[in-house]
């Protein structure tokens, strides 16, 4: 497909609305035309913007003459959206939003106005749907109340653990099957040792306030106990632990979970867990590359109950290859009967880096993950949405919301998603992200990001981590 902005520069709202529609398709951005059978338009001319859609034989229009305090950006990209849901018959329930912060969106809408102002916003000039509204207006009242707990030299800190028994056929992430990178492990983890050392002795020079701790990856219980412990303890020995009110390690596959990395979990004062689904069917999870059953994800949860566990994650994924409504919602009726304290519901992302970009064979539609979602919003009644955030190219541009039982929002994935306090990363394929407190600036520090270019250019991420200092004594 060639999108052609002529007398306009909005290139990356225009492609980002089409990938909307056609997810998979390439797009070509161009200022000129050029011959071709799929062929959008869009033209500002003095104050007259026209849409034009030409496919195959068949061409339809649109165009506005603007008034003086029209948005030039957002009256084009709405002539583009009414088109394109007429062409497709498709009308997407974000409208013209394809940021991934809708609830950030809506935070400082009424930061600026007033709750009734912002959802009229999202509304009418956004198109946002009714429901879609309500979710973004519920989540950034419940994130409102976690973000106020932060103060200016508060931080959380982030370990990354880029290591998985297998890689996921959804998977973007920066991770690595155990089978292919077991060589690097044992040097990984003494040089994240050391990066952890690094990054306490900043946050210590600089008088910063640990709130949360987070365990990413990639799979952190991918590691031995041993080697968890070693970690675990050097967060530990060089963090003042003692203002830290959240620590959460993701236990993600349950092929990786067993008593004794539980044990270890829990020694060292980690508060919350993951345990990952994606899906209870077995044909499923054996479409998407997971070597273990759903019967094994249940065995996980119950020991990790057993192992004195009171606040557990469980991920699931809408839109997954060769599952259904049906089973979707029996995947929800066995989360109910569980009972984790949250839950995080995703929108399946046909990501480029991940396996699923090239082979979309028995791919559910956009139409189908918005019946699965439909079916979180029914059936996870005795939770609340506290956290959203949305992907480029989630099927249906469908969004990714956290539900959990009232007093367990997870604050480190609402001060991550809304950029409202600093970030400090350690490990491979990490970010740090500094946040000015008296702006909405932010500044990224980015790690290496395989294991083996960590390993190897440890001292040169140590000197790019110096720019920490400048950053908070500069204030």
């Amino acid at each position: 497909m060639v999108l052609v902005n002529k007398g306009h520069s909005f290139n990356y709202e225009t492609e980002n609305l089409c990938r909307v529609f056609f997810p998979l398709e390439k797009i070509e951005v161009l200022s000129e035309e050029k011959e071709s059978d799929r062929k959008i338009i869009t033209e500002k001319i003095n104050n007259r913007i026209r849409v034009t859609i030409c496919f195959g034989n068949e061409e339809k229009m649109l165009e506005k003459v603007l008034e003086d305090d029209d948005d030039s950006e957002l009256e084009i990209a709405t002539l583009l959206f009414k088109l394109l849901c007429e062409e497709t018959s498709y009308v997407p329930q974000w409208g013209l939003l394809t940021g991934v912060r809708p609830s950030k969106l809506m935070l400082r809408l009424i930061e600026d106005t007033d709750e009734e102002k912002a959802e009229k916003y999202f509304k009418e000039k956004l198109l946002v749907s009714d429901k879609k509204t309500s979710l973004a207006m519920s989540v950034a009242k419940c994130e409102e109340k976690i973000i106020s707990r932060s103060e200016p030299e508060s931080f959380s800190l982030y370990i990354s653990i880029p290591f998985c028994p297998t890689r996921c056929n959804y998977c973007s992430f920066v991770s690595h099957s155990i089978e292919k990178t077991k060589k690097l492990i044992k040097p990984y983890v003494e040089n994240l040792c050391e990066e952890i050392r690094l990054t306490g002795k900043i946050a210590k020079d600089l008088n910063l306030k640990l709130e949360t701790v987070y365990f990413g990856g990639g799979t952190p219980t991918t590691l031995e106990a041993a080697e968890l412990e070693k970690l675990l303890t050097a967060v530990k020995e060089n963090f003042d632990l003692s203002t830290c009110f959240e620590y959460t390690v993701e236990a993600g596959r349950p092929d990786t979970v067993t008593r004794e990395k539980l044990d270890t979990l829990k020694s060292n004062n980690v508060t919350r867990i993951s345990i990952n689904p994606q899906t209870f069917n077995d044909k499923v999870l054996e479409n998407i590359g997971r070597r273990h059953t759903a019967e094994e994800t249940i065995n996980a949860f119950k020991m990790s109950r057993e192992a004195g566990f009171d606040n557990i994650n469980m991920d699931l994924i809408a839109g997954l290859s060769s599952d259904t409504a049906e089973s979707f919602s029996e995947t929800l009726d066995i989360i109910n009967e569980l009972s984790p304290e949250n839950v995080t519901v995703h929108t399946l992302a046909l990501k480029r880096s991940s396996y699923l970009a090239g082979d979309t064979s028995g791919m559910s539609d956009g139409l189908l993950a918005n019946e699965m979602i439909n079916l979180s919003h029914e059936k996870l009644n005795s939770y609340i949405p506290y956290y959203m955030y949305r992907q480029s190219k989630s099927l249906g541009n469908l969004e990714n919301v956290g539900w959990c039982k009232k007093g367990y929002e997870c604050a480190y994935n609402i001060f991550m998603m809304e950029e409202c306090h600093t970030i400090l990363a350690c490990g491979a394929g990490a970010v740090t992200k500094l946040k000015d407190p008296d702006s909405n600036a932010i500044e990224r520090i980015f790690n290496f990001k395989y294991p083996y270019e960590y390993n190897d250019r440890l001292n040169e991420l140590f000197e790019r981590k110096q720019r920490i200092y400048e950053f908070y004594r500069s204030r």
